[in-house]
C-alpha cells in the first residue's frame, strides 16, 4: 500500500465518523421533537457506509506476490465513504398527555424513537474510530518524514 492510499483510508475514515457524529449530535439535539415539517415526531437517523477501492483479497495477494515495482501491484483498499443516512422506522413511545399540543385525539404524543443511551454508545464508538483514523494519518506523515530523512 503506497503512501497516499494510507493517506485516502485516514482521511476518508475521519469523514465518514465526522458525519457520523454529526448524525448523532442531531439525533440528540431532536431527542425531543414532537412534531417535524414531514408531520409526527422526530425519528432517529443512522449512518451507512460503503468501503472504496478493491478489498484485499488472498487472488489479489497471490497475483501482485513478487511483483517489486509499485506500479505493477493492483489497487487495494481506498478507504470508506457514507453510502446513505437513513432514517430508523422504529414507532417511538407514546405517553398520554392530553395537555399537550401534539397529542392525538384519545391524547396520546407519540415520542422520537432516539434513545439516549444507543447514541451515547453510538458517539462513543464514532469518536474511537475517528480517533484511529487520526492514528493512521500520523503514523502515514510520520513515516514520510523518516523517509526524507533517509534520503538527506
Amino acid at each position: 500500500m503506497s503512501f497516499w492510499n494510507i493517506l485516502k483510508v485516514g482521511y476518508s475514515g475521519l469523514e465518514a465518523q465526522r458525519t457520523r457524529l454529526d448524525v448523532i449530535s442531531n439525533n440528540i439535539a431532536n431527542a425531543e421533537t414532537t412534531r417535524t415539517e414531514e408531520g409526527g415526531a422526530y425519528k432517529r437517523k443512522d449512518v451507512v457506509f460503503e468501503s472504496v477501492g478493491k478489498p484485499r483479497t488472498f487472488s489479489t495477494l497471490l497475483k501482485n506476490f513478487g511483483k517489486s515495482r509499485l506500479n505493477d501491484i493492483e489497487p487495494e483498499m481506498e478507504g470508506v465513504k457514507v453510502s446513505s443516512i437513513v432514517e430508523d422506522q422504529e414507532a417511538g413511545a407514546k405517553v398520554y398527555d392530553p395537555t399537550h399540543p401534539d397529542a392525538d385525539e384519545e391524547g396520546y404524543v407519540e415520542l422520537p424513537n432516539v434513545n439516549m443511551v444507543v447514541e451515547m454508545t453510538n458517539m462513543i464508538s464514532a469518536t474511537r474510530s475517528y480517533e484511529a483514523s487520526l492514528s493512521v494519518v500520523e503514523a502515514a506523515k510520520s513515516m514520510a518524514q523518516r523517509a526524507l530523512e533517509i534520503g538527506r
